[in-house]
């Protein structure tokens, strides 16, 4: 967004009455043809891998485990239904990204930044290759993704994220600002970088519906409303124990990212950090006139506090992001699904952005929690020995990235050495949160440093200096 001297202002009368027929669920989640759950497992099942969480992380580890190995017997157990929880909320963002973003991996990954950028894009192409192989119906469109500058400041910015970016093999487009408003037109916009290749935008629960189809179609065992309530060793191999039944597994792959780790060693790493979104109705032909869009990219400013939004298949805005929130104790909770002060807020901020779509209604508002770690982007790991493999702290990037952790999980469970494992981000770890009441006043103390720098021309203070220096700094 532009600027603001002190604080936002209170959201207009226009802004809060966009929002009054908005159902509160997540408009990706709430179609007709939603597929029915599968049962819950009931008794005791065995099988060779034993996968728990239904979201793209615990998908794509199936699929890939029975691509590698078609004999290998795959089970996978979801606590809900799958696509339930981020991987069904999501703005549908698939980025190439597995650092979320280039300056997060500059500064922490500069010597291997280059074969990262190549393994994204790889990885990119892989899942664009999986969906057509597979027939999965969700929309998927290489479009690339826009970063556009709000502020004086991050002009420059973005011209030199230009010459940094081609340096380690990744090609961007500086787009000046009528350039920038040709592409999408809003009175905010001063310059933008366009990456033409290193993004897709998608239907988010379609992908997780169709890669449980697909799943399903090679083997896979799939156990939905099946919570796995404690993991162990047994003989040579482990055990899950759920509601109703065992699974009995020589390996198991944990893909349950924010909820509370079966490894408990693993919670001090991550906390959930509530997101907020919400979809337009359908704009009118000459709505979508109004604000160009030809091209159809995936949108973010760059702004710490920044904003994302796309268009939806029927021509829907999705509009998210600004606003993340962090509740003490690491809550999590459906209660928190819903946040009207910050809708308001992301409706004040849409018609900022838009004021040609003046009069657009919102039709559904939701929230969910992503998996944040000190470093911003996804760590692994082993436990038991090497029978269990887990990867997570994707922080809200990981519907492209999951499907590099996937490959890295099943590489470790395999013992097989490649170009994934010998990554310093594979091998490293992100410093772990302190205890609270420190860890809510340390995300509290860095939430209000990050607005200020935005309002600031993007000055940062000695707080954030200091994360920086010891690793825990965020630049989005």
């Amino acid at each position: 967004m532009g600027p603001r001297n002190t604080s936002d202002p209170a959201p207009s009368v226009e802004a809060i009455r966009s929002l009054a027929d908005a159902a509160p669920t997540p408009f990706w989640l709430d179609q007709s043809d939603r597929p029915e759950p599968c049962a819950a497992l009931v008794g005791d099942d065995h099988c060779d891998l034993a996968i728990v969480g239904g979201g793209y992380s615990g998908l794509w580890t199936a699929l890939i485990a029975k691509e590698r190995n078609p004999s290998r017997d795959v089970v996978l157990i979801e606590a809900h239904e799958i696509g339930w929880a981020a991987s069904g909320r999501n703005g549908g963002f698939c980025a190439a990204s597995l650092t979320h973003g280039f300056y997060n991996g500059l500064d922490r990954w500069e010597g291997e930044l280059a074969r990262l950028e190549r393994l994204g894009e790889h990885n990119l192409d892989e899942i664009e290759a999986a969906i057509k192989r597979y027939g999965i119906d969700c929309d998927f469109r290489r479009t690339g993704e826009l970063s556009v500058a709000t502020q004086p400041h991050q002009v420059e910015e973005l011209r030199e994220e230009i010459d940094l970016a081609r340096r380690y093999g990744t090609e961007l487009t500086f787009l000046d600002r009528d350039e920038v408003r040709a592409e999408v037109d809003s009175p905010t916009y001063l310059a933008g970088v366009w990456d033409k290749t290193g993004c897709a935008i998608i239907d988010p629960a379609r992908l997780a519906w169709g890669l449980k189809a697909a799943c399903e179609s090679l083997g896979v065992r799939v156990y939905e409303r099946t919570k796995a309530t404690e993991l162990g060793e047994h003989g040579s191999g482990m055990v899950l124990k759920t509601a109703y039944g065992r699974v009995f597994a020589g390996n198991v792959a944990l893909g349950t990212n924010v909820f509370p780790s079966l490894v408990k060693r693993l919670r001090p790493f991550v906390v959930p950090v509530y997101d907020y979104a919400m979809m337009t109705e359908p704009l009118s032909a000459e709505q979508l006139a109004a604000i160009g869009w030809h091209n159809r990219q995936g949108i973010g400013d760059t702004n710490n506090q920044f904003h994302y939004y796309r268009l939806s298949a029927d021509n829907r805005i999705l509009w998210g992001g600004y606003d993340a929130v962090y509740h003490y104790g690491s809550k999590l909770s459906s209660d928190l699904d819903q946040r009207p002060e910050t809708f308001a807020k992301l409706a004040q901020h849409f018609f900022e952005t838009f004021p040609q779509l003046e009069g657009l209604r919102f039709s559904h508002t939701w929230g969910g929690a992503i998996d944040t770690c000190s470093r911003f982007s996804a760590f692994f790991g082993t436990a038991y020995k090497g029978k269990v493999a887990y990867a997570l702290g994707f922080t809200g990037l990981g519907v492209g990235a999951t499907r590099f952790g996937a490959e890295v999980m099943l590489d470790k469970l395999d013992g097989r050495l490649t170009e994934r494992t010998e990554l310093e981000m594979v091998r490293t770890k992100p410093l772990p949160f302190p205890p609270e009441p420190i860890k809510w006043a340390g995300v509290t103390m860095t939430k209000w440093s990050m607005d200020r720098a935005d309002k600031n021309a993007g000055k940062r203070n000695l707080w954030l200096k200091a994360l920086d220096k010891v690793g825990m700094g965020f630049d989005s």
